[in-house]
């Protein structure tokens, strides 16, 4: 009888984890379809004009490109956020990637950016 109601207890606790598991994939499944929502509301709301993308911790990822744009200036205007510098810029243009040393603007080298240009900072 005692080995009845522990393999009844087991059942129990295995539903319940299988419960859990199929609500944290639910709640993950939700989560990434609201983010596919998101991007695809930008995708047909995306300005008209040219733009920059700066990835990293900023306040607005998305910076209007103008002629004489450099990546100092996109890099002030995304709002950078952390307290430190970055360790690491990559500039991607056409596909192709360029690895900067942020010391580089800090001694104030001139980087022109062109529309499309995609910066991502670590």
């Amino acid at each position: 009888m005692k080995m009845g109601w522990v393999i009844l207890i087991l059942a129990l606790a295995m539903v319940g984890c299988t419960s859990r598991s199929t609500a944290r994939l639910k709640e993950q499944n939700a989560f990434l379809a609201g983010q596919n929502t998101v991007l695809q509301q930008q995708v047909q709301t995306a300005p008209a004009f040219p733009t920059v993308t700066v990835v990293g911790p900023v306040r607005n990822s998305t910076v209007p490109w103008v002629a004489g744009l450099t990546l100092a200036q996109a890099i002030a205007t995304a709002g950078y956020l952390d307290a430190n510098e970055p360790k690491e810029i990559i500039l991607t243009r056409q596909g192709e990637n360029a690895k900067l040393d942020p010391a580089v603007l800090l001694n104030g080298v001139v980087i022109p950016l062109e529309a499309g240009d995609l910066v991502q900072i670590h």
